[in-house]
């Protein structure tokens, strides 16, 4: 069967793997989808902060194989697959933070999302990883479970007010996924910052509401934001890009007591250089958001499924496996693309 690997800095390579070989508790899917993520670009083109190599954690596909001693799932059923499962019941998981469990970074799938067989062994099977869809959610719908989770997390994790201002910093597939779950909780004024003109143009188009800024050629993007909030702030940055210095610009364009969101992945060894006494007396909260539990999984199969969210709106681009290298570029590129998918048909 054919999978995707890194094959060194900066390029892809697809080759042929033996099938995975099925144990009595797992189960192994067909892919038929799976979505390309800043994690993916970021263990190709920079210096991914976790030890995982693999790429494709965003799959979609129907069960083609089931061990002799699993329940519950047949042979067709079209399913979601979760490559990180906690275990929910260690002291982090008992305290809410089910991605710090040890569990969670040791489980995954085999080889990888982007893969056409993908083997899911009997943890992730018997810990909630395994999500039958219903029949009204496309694989390309399902695809876009897992970031859309993550994104469920993070504004979890923020105490957001309806009528709260937001600055989404990054206006790629989840930063547009943070906009469209902020106009869905009751947000205010809905800010979108980025330096590609293609994607704050989608954003523009999308809905016109959406206030779009060019941090590159709208040199006054932080007085702008003081006009746009009577000169408070926005309640809340969502920083929704790698890009360091959105984080920096973040702690300048949100109101004192605001909330500072770090979703995006920095690269390993990102570094700022901060005065800490202005983050002190301005009383900002700066809250990293890492992954998604089942818990912001089902929430957003359930928002994807009652049609609340339309994450199929965000995808601009399909490449079949084979050509994973031309996706993998086109998604780093971003010249004219937002949301990125591998299909496997």
């Amino acid at each position: 069967m054919k999978s995707a690997f890194v094959k060194n800095k900066n390029t892809v390579s697809v080759h042929n793997v033996p099938d995975p070989k099925l144990g009595k508790l797992d189960i192994l899917v067909k892919m038929r989808a799976c979505g390309l993520c800043g994690s993916d670009l970021e263990k190709i083109y920079g210096q991914y902060g976790m030890h995982s190599g693999r790429l494709g954690h965003e799959p979609a596909g129907e069960i083609i194989d089931i061990g002799k001693s699993v329940n519950g799932f047949n042979l067709g059923d079209r399913v979601f697959i979760h490559h990180h499962i906690g275990c929910y019941s260690c002291y982090y998981c008992l305290h809410g933070d089910y991605t710090m469990c040890d569990m969670y970074q040791k489980t995954n799938i085999e080889p990888c999302g982007l893969s056409e067989k993908i083997l899911v062994p009997e943890w992730n099977v018997s810990h909630g990883g395994v999500i039958k869809l219903p029949d009204d959610i496309t694989f390309d719908e399902a695809a876009l479970i897992e970031p859309l989770a993550c994104c469920i997390r993070a504004l979890n994790k923020c105490n957001f007010q309806k009528g709260d201002n937001i600055a989404v910093l990054g206006a790629g597939p989840t930063g547009m996924m943070h906009v469209l779950l902020s106009k869905l909780v009751g947000a205010g004024k809905i800010i979108l910052i980025d330096i590609n003109n293609f994607r704050l143009g989608f954003a523009k188009n999308y809905d016109a509401t959406i206030k779009t800024i060019n941090s590159m050629t709208e040199k006054d993007s932080v007085q702008q934001i003081r006009d746009l909030t009577d000169s408070v702030g926005v309640d809340m940055s969502i920083i929704a890009t790698g890009n360091i210095k959105a984080l920096l610009h973040s702690f300048d364009i949100t109101r004192k007591g605001g909330k500072i969101i770090l979703f995006g992945v920095p690269t390993k060894g990102s570094e700022i250089t901060y005065d800490m006494s202005k983050l002190y007396l301005n009383e900002q909260s700066l809250i990293p958001s890492y992954a998604a539990s089942e818990i912001e999984t089902n929430q957003a199969l359930k928002l994807i499924a009652l049609k609340r969210i339309d994450v199929s709106s965000l995808i601009t681009h399909r490449f079949d496996l084979k050509n994973v290298e031309d996706a993998i570029k086109c998604a780093y590129a971003a010249n004219d693309s937002l949301k990125v998918l591998v299909t496997n048909d």
